[in-house]
């Protein structure tokens, strides 16, 4: 054991998120996955869709699957109102749209305040959990949107793309 003093780099690391909530919990996405923010629309219903598939959007001529994170993280369904937001992201080359109760604010936190997320964090699938932030005062929970995409899109929406 010598005097020698490790520094770790990992603490001037930033991630940039963009901040939503759903029910009384606080989620972030990485800014480089949204392309934009936009207010509730309306959809149009796709038969024979999953229930958390609330329709498609037409954003300026392409049309995109909208899911509602609520039900996809097995919350209860709530209606939308003026605060309501469809979260528009890209990831892997597939736009996809989510509807969040609101959008707070883009932040940046340190890499090193975010951890694994427990084994149950407030009823959220925890599949769909990259890491938790830590934040003064509260917690934000980061969704990872390829596990939220890739089991969403390998099966139900992968039809409604070949439609298109």
């Amino acid at each position: 054991m010598g005097d020698s003093v490790q520094i770790k780099n990992d603490s001037t690391e930033l991630l940039q998120l963009v901040s939503f909530k759903i029910g009384n919990e606080e989620f972030g996405v990485d800014i480089l996955n949204v392309q934009e923010i936009n207010k509730m629309t309306t959809l149009t219903k796709v038969p024979n869709a999953p229930d958390f598939v609330e329709g498609v959007i037409n954003l300026r001529g392409r049309v995109i699957p909208v899911i509602d994170l609520r039900i996809r993280l097995h919350l209860p369904k709530k209606e939308h109102d003026k605060d309501t937001r469809i979260i528009v992201v890209e990831i892997e080359n597939k736009t996809i749209g989510f509807i969040v109760d609101s959008v707070n604010e883009v932040l940046r936190i340190p890499v090193n305040i975010t951890e694994a997320p427990p084994e149950i964090v407030t009823g959220v699938d925890s599949d769909f959990i990259k890491s938790v932030g830590k934040l003064e005062d509260r917690l934000l929970i980061l969704i990872d949107l390829k596990k939220i995409l890739t089991t969403t899109y390998e099966k139900e929406l992968s039809t409604m793309l070949e439609e298109e």
